[in-house]
């Protein structure tokens, strides 16, 4: 058995990094209910350690392929092909560093993002991050709610209404597999996105897409950055990837393993980790690509080429690819997509409040909590607007997004290249270089984006 009792965590000792590198002392681990909760097994060989470790990469992998990405793939495939292949591509190796840095952030300083804030900045800072935090969870919710009751009116014609007000139902679910334990919620995730993967592989199988084009749509191209439309598109894709409540989340759920307190114990749950992590993201490639592709092989170069809208290509796919299960597979997706990240995001937002403020509610309290915040502006747009207006406030969800980004990723990049916070596990002056980069592109690229969209242009 991998797991142990819930009631029975197992506070580590840090003592790889000097406590000095921070302000404040560290009090309570991070979710403190699971904390070390899932035994590693030691001297067991590479393929049963990695077992161990694999879960969070999962749970992370779910935020880079949630309904508010949907939009951006399936306007990039119809209007410029397999063209935006690369920006994908591009945007999830920046997902991958960025992800690395933050379970090393865990594993190393037995630290979330959040605490970790808290623990450095002063607390008018702190109030002003969490505060950010919480409109951006609350904003990701938003979208995922909407995704799922969109995916529901498309399945089975319940008015979107309705929808919204059904995946409410799901706290029911996670509460229970949170009881069980921590694995039955990877378990879950991993199921979920098992589903995501074969509806999108049996979409690619009746599309057949070109293959030398999607090869060619790997590389960048300089048409997409003298083309302003997809460099809207691209900076869009760039924008709706990296989601800021993923940086939090992993840096806690990574202490669900057992860690053991030394140097060479922490180098080898941040190289399993890594791996997980990595393999989780790539997955996470191949669904944002996949979208994009079949948009790409079912609407680029024919009449439906200013498709955008979710409710179009799931109208469109059946009648253009010849079989009637074609949209109903891309229904049963974003479903499953929906569902699976209004799980990670909720419980993203018993980190951080747990983090930045030290508030502790029950988990119940909290999924109800996050859950009405979401449910109460999509069930009044979608009265007052219908589906209009619930695509209108998806679009905005994202653009909340984009602006919270930069202030996870500041702190991140900034903790993990300090040597008094991470001792030997300090960022390399490669590292630094990458990810201080990367962090200014996605500054500048979510800048843009929100101006664009602000200012209505296109």
């Amino acid at each position: 058995m991998l797991e142990q009792p819930l009631g029975q965590t197992t506070v580590q000792p840090n003592i790889s990094q000097p406590e000095s590198g921070w302000r404040k002392q560290r009090t309570a681990p991070s979710l403190p209910e699971v904390h070390a909760s899932i035994r590693v097994p030691q001297n067991k060989g590479f393929w049963r350690t990695l077992l161990a470790y694999v879960g969070p990469g999962m749970m992370v992998a779910v935020g880079y392929m949630d309904p508010g990405n949907w939009a951006t793939d399936l306007a990039g495939g119809a209007k410029f092909g397999y063209l935006l292949l690369s920006v994908i591509l591009i945007s999830n190796l920046m997902a991958i560093l960025l992800q690395h840095l933050s379970l090393k952030l865990g594993i190393v300083t037995g630290r979330d993002l959040a605490q970790a804030c808290r623990d450095h900045y002063s607390r008018p800072v702190v109030l002003f991050l969490w505060i950010l935090c919480e409109i951006a969870i609350a904003a990701c919710d938003l979208a995922e709610v909407i995704g799922s009751a969109i995916a529901i009116h498309l399945l089975f014609g319940i008015p979107l209404i309705v929808g919204v007000l059904i995946t409410a139902s799901d706290v029911l679910v996670v509460l229970f597999l949170q009881h069980k334990g921590f694995r039955y919620v990877e378990a879950l995730v991993a199921s979920l996105i098992l589903v995501i993967g074969v509806c999108f592989a049996y979409e690619l199988i009746l599309a057949q897409p070109s293959v030398p084009a999607m090869f060619a749509g790997l590389v960048p191209s300089s048409e997409i950055i003298f083309n302003p439309s997809a460099l809207y598109i691209a900076i869009g894709i760039l924008g709706a990837t990296v989601m800021p409540h993923n940086l939090y989340l992993h840096s806690s759920i990574v202490q669900t393993r057992t860690i053991e307190p030394t140097v060479a114990g922490k180098r080898k749950a941040i190289k399993f980790a890594t791996i997980d992590s990595t393999a989780s993201l790539m997955l996470a490639f191949f669904i944002n690509g996949a979208i994009l592709v079949l948009s790409a092989a079912a609407f680029h170069g024919t009449a439906n080429e200013n498709v955008a809208d979710i409710n179009d290509a799931y109208q469109l796919l059946s009648p253009v690819l010849g079989v009637s299960l074609a949209s109903i597979m891309f229904a049963v997706a974003l479903l499953a997509s929906g569902q699976n990240s209004t799980l990670t995001g909720t419980m993203a937002g018993q980190i951080v409040m747990e983090g930045f403020v030290d508030i502790h509610l029950k988990p119940w309290v909290r999924r109800l909590l996050t859950r009405l915040i979401a449910i109460v502006p999509a069930v009044i747009v979608t009265a007052l607007y219908g589906e209009r207006g619930t695509g209108e406030l998806l679009i905005l969800s994202q653009v909340i997004l984009s602006l919270q980004l930069s202030f996870a990723v500041v702190p991140l990049v900034q903790f993990t290249s300090e040597r008094a916070k991470m001792g030997v596990f300090t960022n390399t002056r490669l590292m630094q270089i990458a990810a201080w980069s990367v962090t200014l592109i996605i500054i500048v690229f979510n800048g843009y984006l929100l101006f664009q969209t602000l200012s209505g242009g296109a």
